[in-house]
């Protein structure tokens, strides 16, 4: 459908189709493996999108090409992936030549939209990392390819999947707490995950948007999916106080660094052979240096966030994001009419974790309740295989949590941040409708 629910051509025809075929006594063609195409062969694209696809999707999937810029670190990816598939620099020849029905984007977020708006064009359908893209205008244009052709795109957002976040979802569409009616939502990025968003090329505002859009794209897709509401304004402030300019010393990268020794940043990249493989021995192609400095005076992107937030009907949230946490992981509570849920998610920190994650909800007037949700193994809390059987193997089954992101779903993300960083640069609030053509909704349809 196009985004504000129409049906398309392309999807009218396709149930014309499926109609001819059961008239026809069921004799329409098995359906086959979907062809794959892959454009950026960093670590999650090597990793999750590559070799697991190979190896663990191989009945649903079958990858027709792999495309990036880098030609040293394609030729690794390729190695490292196994698909036997051709390999390519360029995008367009790719999608002329391979002819995929899906292709998945992985670079830099900056790229995201050409990627996207190149499939679409070309006929087949986008799956894309988050966030969508980083900036507004590249948004748009991402929308209006999808009104232009009535293609599809499906945007990875993952932490929908977490057991304890779909029990999270279950337990406000029954409404345990009554109506909701806000949300106190803190994120912290520990100093090791929190630091690698600055010697990566995340660290400068044109490649990533930044932490508001990048990293907390995740966090206000969450909100948006608990809410099941459109964002409508949102008051940012922002600082960067701790990583760039404000370090003591700097240099171009960690290795060789004179301040090794009493840098507690150092990281030692040749202590990952497959860091090596990808990045090290291919910078030369285009210059990228994986273990730059977090320090470095290039570095432009906020290093800890707030927002508030106010929601078409009625809810309203405060939240906040530090990148140089001790430990890792989230404190979150709903307030409702009839009562409260609340959570404190530790995913890395320096003592003992449980073996679950742990809800508590209080009734007004009432008891308290603890649910204990046992923890799952696999990336994103066990979230990522979930999704990628949604995506591959029940692209068109039953999804009563609603965890299947759409493209609207993935803009109104990528917009809660967009008005963050440029209400914490102006200092005034920023309205949604103001940013793209998409008009934030009361409820979820």
């Amino acid at each position: 459908m196009t985004i504000d629910g129409r049906l398309t051509r392309r999807e009218a025809l396709a149930a014309g189709t499926a109609v001819v075929g059961v008239l026809a006594g069921g004799r329409a063609r098995a359906q086959t493996r979907s062809r794959v195409a892959l454009v950026g062969t960093g670590v999650r694209g090597t990793s999750l999108w590559g070799r697991n696809l190979v190896e663990n999707y191989g009945d649903a999937v079958e990858i027709v090409g792999l495309c990036d810029t880098n030609p040293g670190r394609l030729q690794y990816g390729s190695s490292y992936i196994g698909a036997g598939c051709p390999t390519y620099g360029n995008f367009d020849q790719m999608l002329a030549e391979a002819r995929p029905d899906k292709v998945i984007v992985t670079t830099v977020d900056a790229t995201h939209h050409e990627q996207i708006v190149a499939a679409l064009e070309a006929g087949s359908e986008a799956i894309t990392e988050k966030p969508l893209t980083t900036d507004a205008a590249k948004c748009q244009a991402i929308l209006d390819a999808i009104d232009r052709t009535g293609g599809r795109v499906t945007v990875t957002h993952n932490y929908r999947y977490s057991p304890h976040r779909r029990r999270i979802k279950e337990l406000l569409m029954e409404r345990r707490i009554g109506r909701l009616t806000s949300i106190d939502f803190h994120w912290y990025l520990d100093i090791h995950h929190g630091a690698a968003y600055f010697r990566r090329w995340h660290g400068k505002e044109r490649y990533s948007g930044g932490l508001y859009v990048h990293k907390a794209s995740h966090h206000f897709d969450l909100l948006n999916w608990w809410i099941e509401s459109d964002p409508e304004v949102v008051y940012g402030q922002a600082g960067l106080e701790h990583y760039g300019a404000n370090g003591p010393y700097r240099s171009d990268k960690c290795r060789g660094c004179p301040h090794a020794e009493r840098c507690d940043f150092h990281w030692d990249i040749t202590s990952s052979q497959r860091m090596v493989d990808l990045y090290v021995a291919n910078e030369h192609h285009d210059g990228y240096i994986r273990d730059g400095c977090v320090y470095s005076e290039e570095i432009d992107i906020f290093d800890k966030m707030a927002a508030q937030i106010r929601y078409v009907n009625g809810a309203q949230v405060t939240y906040s994001c530090t990148s140089y946490s001790p430990y890792e992981g989230y404190r979150i509570a709903f307030n409702g009419t009839e009562g409260r849920l609340e959570a404190w998610i530790q995913e890395r920190q320096p003592w003992p974790r449980e073996s679950y994650d742990e809800l508590r909800v209080t009734d007004n007037f009432g008891e308290t309740e603890l649910i204990r949700i046992p923890h799952r193994s696999g990336g994103h809390g066990g979230g990522d295989v979930l999704m990628l059987d949604h995506i591959f193997r029940d692209s068109q089954g039953t999804d009563p949590f609603k965890q299947r992101a759409d493209v609207r779903q993935g803009a109104m993300a990528v917009l809660t941040g967009f008005a963050a960083r440029r209400s914490a640069r102006s200092g005034q609030p920023v309205r949604i409708a103001d940013l793209t053509s998409l008009v934030p909704k009361e409820q979820w349809v």
